[in-house]
């Protein structure tokens, strides 16, 4: 299996194996599908520790509003009693405005942090320097940890409005954010490696060869924008470590310079006569004229 090292512009994503026979046609679609999935995970996670610490999101029209402004316009929360956490609430408020502050008892706090914990290791982008690879199996599996872990404080389910609820139902609406400019649709994905566009009309052994124990770095980036910055002859990390060597290296130049230094002898206690000419009485005895 070829080994994908999936970057977008110089930073590490995760690692895919795939036939050297894959199409690219197929493969580009894939590599976008397992993106933008760790992404919708990460803003899921995110949501969701919102929700442990806040309870459920409040109706758009009461959201930013103060209790004063709630109470002065007759709003009122009706998913507030619906969507009782299990084991009751306890009131935490949320300063932005945008939760009713009814959050779930510590209990199951934890239920949602620790499963919060999991599917991010999952995903992580630390599974690279694990030399894990990553598919979309893993991706749906870390989807289904956090829904489960959402049954389970929350029974009943969310209100439809809730980020989410939106997120496991795929409805968010990302129009207008940085969460929305990060996704890639599979129909504009688009692989490069070595500096080189990988055409979907050919096969990934067209460009690696046959050995299908290959590592290579491929850039995933949308249709259009050109080709992405060529990787760098050495790494960010190999940079620090030559720095770090020839600055040790220079250090102990300059302690051997030190040590080697021999100004001393000039010294009058570095006089190997100086004691013989002081019992002659010839000492400090000068030859030029006065």
């Amino acid at each position: 299996m070829v080994r994908l090292h999936v970057k977008r512009g110089d930073e590490s994503q995760f690692l895919l194996e795939v036939s050297g026979g894959a199409r690219l046609a197929d493969l580009a679609p894939l590599v976008a599908r397992i993106y933008n999935g760790r992404l919708k995970v990460q803003r899921l996670c995110s949501e969701m520790e919102e929700l442990a610490e806040h309870g459920i999101s409040l109706p758009y029209n009461m959201q930013g509003l103060t209790d004063e402004q709630i109470e002065e316009l007759k709003l009122k929360d009706e998913w507030a009693e619906k969507c009782v956490p299990s084991g009751g609430s306890v009131f935490k408020k949320d300063e932005i405005g945008r939760r009713n502050g009814h959050a779930p008892n510590e209990k199951m706090q934890q239920v949602i942090k620790k499963t919060i914990e999991e599917a991010k290791a999952l995903i992580s982008k630390k599974q690279v320097q694990a030399n894990v690879c990553v598919n979309m199996e893993m991706v749906t599996d870390a989807l289904d940890q956090l829904r489960g872990a959402v049954m389970i404080v929350y029974p009943m389910g969310l209100p439809p409005h809730d980020p989410v609820r939106m997120e496991l139902e795929d409805k968010e609406d990302l129009s207008g954010t940085h969460a929305g400019l990060e996704v890639i649709k599979e129909s504009e994905a688009q692989l490069w490696w070595a500096g080189k566009e990988l055409k979907e009309t050919k096969l990934l052994s067209d460009y690696v060869g046959k050995n299908e124990k290959t590592t290579i770095i491929v850039k995933i980036q949308k249709k259009g924008q050109g080709a992405p910055g060529r990787e760098p002859l050495i790494s960010h990390e190999e940079q620090k470590q030559m720095m770090l060597y020839y600055y040790r290296k220079q250090e102990e130049l300059k302690k051997l310079e030190e040590d080697e230094d021999d100004s001393f002898l000039n010294a009058e206690w570095a006089d190997n006569h100086a004691l013989k000419r002081q019992f002659h009485g010839v000492k400090d005895i000068k030859w030029g004229p006065r």
